[in-house]
């Protein structure tokens, strides 16, 4: 029997249709702070095995996002999800046999879902996986996160606990500017963030549903807070926070003349120096407090243009050579080098 048959005469059974899509309002973000749970035990008992997976992924991919799962050999079938809005915010858990998970391009074009996952392994299995280039694994208690808007490929045990933590790009990305550098990075399980997040996510679902706009908020932006000290991420708003007077005002028209200029090949320290008036070392010292150097932001700044460039249908008619130039990259050589190494695929990938 077709699997989309499955689904149709799944979603004849009302009970059951109002119960998954419950869960999937809720990784939609609506407006609903309450455990919601989808397990493949409400499927029809009568069905086969592989054809209650088929169904549990179809049903999956068309209301949650676009994932291709394999499950074990060894153990029988099952799954279940549970997931809490909080806000904009979801807190989830995944159990089960599912083994493992792929989202390649087509899935990522299939539902345009770009927002990040915090994934915490909550089993006593290693879950590996791969992002932008990046090999990880995490252990029991560890994490790392990952990102819906590029491909990702995870594989673990025959049954594997994990949970997650999902939230919009336009949230995370605003105040932690940064973070895709955080990618496919491992935290450790002794992390006294990471630890804090996982109470206060439980304290949250435990109970009862947030209904004031202002706690919605406040537990919102604590949980991004969390994600970003657990990750280490810093935007330019934290590094100029952690400076004082004079030094802060400084920093910030550094960043913003290099912002103004990366593309321009001849930008230097030496120069951004003379035009405020300031020593190339002083500049040096100021970004050395920030953890990123000036040659550092000039090349992140030139590859995310040249990315956005490429990926946009308007520019098809441009070679790779001419928007490395507009980026600021005099080398094509170094541009392909660069690019690679950054996002995992060449720059013609892209496209």
């Amino acid at each position: 029997m077709n699997a989309k048959r499955f689904v149709a005469a799944y979603s004849s059974n009302g009970k059951q249709r109002v119960r998954f899509f419950e869960i999937a309002d809720v990784y939609r973000s609506a407006a609903l702070s309450q455990k919601t749970v989808f397990s493949s035990a409400q499927l029809p008992s009568h069905l086969s095995e592989r054809d209650r997976f088929s169904l549990w992924q179809d049903i999956h991919v068309a209301e949650i996002w676009s994932v291709e799962y394999g499950i074990s050999e060894n153990l029988p079938f099952e799954a279940t999800i549970e997931a809490a809005a909080i806000g904009p915010v979801v807190l989830g858990q995944m159990s089960g046999t599912i083994k493992h998970a792929t989202r390649k391009a087509s899935n990522i074009a299939d539902d345009d879902n770009d927002g990040y996952l915090l994934l915490i392994n909550e089993a006593d299995t290693v879950l590996a996986g791969a992002q932008v280039g990046r090999d990880y694994d995490v252990g029991q208690g560890e994490a790392a996160l990952v990102t819906a808007a590029e491909p990702l490929k995870m594989i673990g045990s025959d049954k594997n606990v994990w949970m997650n933590v999902v939230i919009p790009r336009a949230i995370l990305a605003h105040a932690f500017p940064r973070i895709d550098d955080r990618l496919a990075l491992k935290i450790d399980s002794q992390n006294e963030a990471l630890g804090l997040l996982k109470r206060y996510c439980r304290f949250l679902e435990a109970g009862d549903p947030l209904v004031a706009p202002d706690l919605i908020t406040h537990a919102t932006e604590t949980i991004v807070d969390l994600i970003g000290l657990a990750t280490g991420a810093k935007g330019e708003a934290a590094e100029l926070a952690g400076l004082r007077g004079l030094r802060a005002a400084r920093l910030q028209g550094v960043l913003a003349k290099i912002a103004d200029n990366f593309a321009n090949p001849g930008i230097s320290a030496q120069r951004v120096a003379e035009e405020l008036g300031l020593s190339s070392r002083y500049i040096h010292d100021l970004l050395q407090e920030t953890g990123i150097s000036f040659a550092e932001r000039v090349l992140e700044l030139r590859l995310q243009r040249a990315h956005k460039m490429l990926s946009q249908r308007r520019n098809d008619g441009m070679r790779v050579s001419e928007i490395a130039l507009i980026s600021g990259f005099s080398d094509v050589s170094y541009f392909n080098r660069c690019f690679r190494r950054r996002f995992g695929y060449t720059p013609t990938g892209v496209r």
